[in-house]
């Protein structure tokens, strides 16, 4: 099965997280962030790796500043928690997230920051992530799969507490 494309460009499964990732026009601002925080050599690694990518238009529905005080040198720790919040180790596509949960039910996750998030999935089967904040977004774009795991593009920054 091909690679969905992720904003009209062609993701390639021999490809790492971050190789797929500075290819792709609508997250710019993720692979700044990443840039940023040093993460880097980390998402590049063999993984396997879960991660729940928001777009550009995500990080700018944020309130006004954030992004940019985030990638202020002096608030790496803060960055590199906020990233690390979207990342679950192993590699766990839509069917798996899904797996077993009737419509309306919880599956319980656990981010590489510590974090916990939640997925959801709605009666006409869209995915939903839940983060400790209780902000839902949905998943537009699943399976975009990785040389180390595999991408889920989400409509949201997802925030630990």
């Amino acid at each position: 099965m091909a690679n969905p494309t992720v904003g009209g460009a062609a993701m390639f499964a021999q490809k790492n997280i971050i190789e797929n990732a500075v290819n792709s026009p609508i997250h710019t601002t993720l692979v700044a962030a990443v840039k940023a925080a040093g993460l880097v050599e980390t998402l590049s690694g063999p993984g396997p790796f879960t991660v729940f990518a928001p777009t550009d238009e995500a990080f700018a529905a944020l309130p006004a500043g954030t992004v940019e005080t985030l990638l202020k040198p002096e608030n790496k720790d803060t960055l590199t928690k906020v990233l690390t919040a979207h990342v679950v180790a192993g590699q766990m596509t839509a069917a798996d997230l899904t797996a077993g949960l009737a419509p309306g039910e919880f599956k319980n996750l656990q981010t590489v920051s510590g974090d916990a998030l939640s997925v959801q999935m709605t009666s006409s089967g869209s995915v939903y992530i839940f983060d400790e904040s209780g902000n839902a977004y949905q998943v537009s774009t699943a399976d975009v799969m990785q040389s180390n795991g595999v991408i889920h593009v989400v409509e949201g920054v997802l925030l630990p507490k």
